[in-house]
């Protein structure tokens, strides 16, 4: 059987997220039947309503930081049962035999992941539909256990902020003693402070802004950094192991490139695009050092994420809105007004009424 949902949806650019009625695929044999409770608001989110990206589809029901609770299972489903707590991320299928897939990448699958939203079901060409609804379908492999001890609301944004900071620390082998700095402070950026701290290193905040000492110490950073200010960049120069970059706009790179050890990495996890200065790629040669990427995670390495989470207890520190207040969240968004991360609580949905 078919499953008719509610949801909030865009049908153009320009236009407001407003009701949306449609139905979810009949369930495989694989599939899992998931009840929403909360979901977060990525900015890619935004980029993808507004056509940021030039491949929007409508209508449009975005969301991929999903949690809920299972409420039905095909029968071929034996890792979850109904009423489990459950996520699902930005994916929600892959080839599952290339070489990415076959090392726990599907992130990167050669043959093309399929996303939560905004793209096409690889079976039946369907368009795929997010978060901002009342329920989803989707294959058990993608679907991901959430630790009953971690608050769900605060768990949603670990599905996206959380995995896409958590893997490039595990990919470039933090550990206790490590030396990693972030820039940027925003969901990406706190939840990077919070990883890194819980996984023993030494962490580091870069910012553009004073005033954000207090939060950033609060989240897990052991220093604050004004990138702005030539003295202090100048005093850490050569410090750095990892830095995670996580400005979602375009910006110039290569002052943070002297602060890294020789050997070091600079990874790139919040703007796709060219960047705004040229960079200079003498300092990699001499010393070793490397301006790398990083998508997201595996399905494998998220739930090590989650599991890490629980066991540390960390969530995302976030604001609960009304799925009604979505349009003027996404404005806020915009201005960096949110500490640190919009998430939806679904059941504000239950009392939307089809016109």
């Amino acid at each position: 059987m078919s499953y008719p949902v509610k949801a909030y949806a865009a049908h153009s650019p320009t236009g407001r997220l407003g009701l949306f009625n449609f139905d979810r695929r009949s369930p495989r044999a694989d599939d899992v039947v998931i009840e929403i409770l909360y979901c977060g608001v990525c900015h890619s989110d935004l980029h993808n309503v507004r056509n940021d990206w030039g491949n929007a589809t409508y209508p449009m029901v975005p969301g991929h930081e999903i949690v809920g609770r299972v409420l039905a299972v095909g029968p071929e489903v034996t890792r979850f049962k109904v009423g489990d707590a459950v996520g699902v991320g930005c994916m929600v299928e892959s080839c599952r035999h290339c070489g990415s897939c076959g090392k726990g990448w599907e992130q990167y699958c050669e043959n093309g992941a399929t996303y939560t939203y905004n793209h096409k079901d690889p079976i039946d060409g369907t368009p795929t539909q997010g978060g901002y609804s009342e329920k989803i379908v989707v294959a058990d492999h993608f679907v991901l256990k959430v630790p009953e001890t971690l608050d769900l609301a605060g768990a949603a944004p670990l599905l996206c902020a959380g995995i896409t900071t958590f893997s490039p620390l595990r990919h470039w082998g933090v550990k206790p003693g490590s030396k990693v700095a972030i820039v940027g402070l925003g969901g990406l950026g706190h939840m990077g402070l919070k990883l890194a701290k819980a996984m023993g290193a030494e962490v580091t905040l870069f910012s553009r802004s004073p005033g954000k000492e207090a939060d950033a110490r609060r989240l897990g950073a052991d220093h604050i950094v004004i990138s702005t200010d030539p003295a202090q960049m100048a005093a850490v120069a050569g410090r750095f192991e990892l830095i995670i970059d996580t400005v979602p706009y375009q910006h110039d790179v290569n002052p943070y490139v002297p602060t890294l050890a020789s050997g070091g990495t600079i990874v790139m996890v919040g703007y796709l695009g060219p960047l705004e200065t040229p960079f200079n790629t003498g300092p990699l040669v001499f010393s070793r050092k490397a301006l790398a990427g990083s998508l997201i995670g595996g399905i494998a390495e998220t739930q090590e994420m989650l599991d890490f989470c629980g066991q540390h207890g960390i969530t995302s520190d976030i604001e609960v809105i009304q799925i009604q207040d979505i349009n003027e969240a996404y404005e806020r968004m915009l201005k960096a007004d949110v500490k640190y991360r919009f998430v939806i609580d679904m059941a504000s949905l239950k009392s939307e009424v089809s016109a």
